[in-house]
């Protein structure tokens, strides 16, 4: 099993930046792919950026240039820098493990972009 916890979301003015953090605990490979899904109100999930390793990295074309994510092996910890942030960034934002069986998902930390 997996366990995964989201944190750092907020409200934040347009422009604005925010990091958020996702601690992963139970058996977690530093091999398997970890991402960052956001849903929008009335809309579906998409991906925001994942990772593979420590260094294969892949961002959806709304968000790339503005937002990195990065993962710590030695804290099993997954992160997102997210700078110049836009209203259309507003969303539930949910961290992801991919398990050889299963995908895993965390509850979800709420970002919003708003002046």
């Amino acid at each position: 099993q997996v366990q995964l916890v989201e944190s750092g979301g907020g409200l934040v003015q347009p422009g604005g930046s925010l990091r958020l953090s996702c601690a992963a605990s139970g058996r977690i490979s530093s091999f398997n792919s970890m991402g960052w899904y956001r849903q929008a109100p009335g809309k579906e999930r998409e991906s925001v950026a994942r990772i593979t390793g420590t260094t294969i990295t892949a961002y959806a074309d709304s968000v790339r240039g503005r937002f990195t994510i990065s993962r710590d092996n030695a804290k099993t910890t997954l992160y997102l820098q997210m700078n110049s942030l836009k209203p259309e960034d507003t969303a539930v934002y949910y961290c992801s493990y991919d398990s050889f069986e299963r995908t895993y998902w965390g509850q979800g930390t709420q970002v919003t972009v708003s002046s």
